[in-house]
């Protein structure tokens, strides 16, 4: 009989469970300022149960950090992409530096300065 193994999470060598997380660094483009995008991202961060920040740019965009689950963190980046606050107008939304980290550097999801 074979045992079978759960790929995730991860196992240590004392068969306890590390749990993997996915980070990404993100940029959304458009009419994203002055439309409360930064407070519907904390909204909907904290819905889907990931942490990070965000903020505005002097370029007019808003950036920011999410981190999660795998799947948290993919529906997250889906609405970032796609979706958004009621009022903005998203032309487009940049993902940078995605990797798998074994904690999260967060606590919660706010708007940074």
């Amino acid at each position: 009989m074979s045992e079978s193994r759960d790929s995730s999470p991860l196992r240590a060598d004392n068969n306890t469970a590390i749990m993997s997380y996915t980070s990404v660094d993100f940029e959304v483009h458009g009419r994203v300022q002055g439309v409360c995008f930064r407070m519907y991202t904390e909204d909907e961060a904290r819905k889907l149960g990931v942490v990070g920040w965000v903020r505005n740019t002097r370029q007019g965009t808003v950036d920011g950090q999410v981190q999660g689950p795998t799947d948290k963190v993919q529906r997250m980046q889906e609405w970032l992409s796609k979706k958004g606050s009621p009022s903005s107008r998203i032309t487009k939304c940049n993902f940078k530096n995605e990797r798998q980290v074994n904690q999260l550097d967060f606590k919660d999801f706010r708007t940074t300065y």
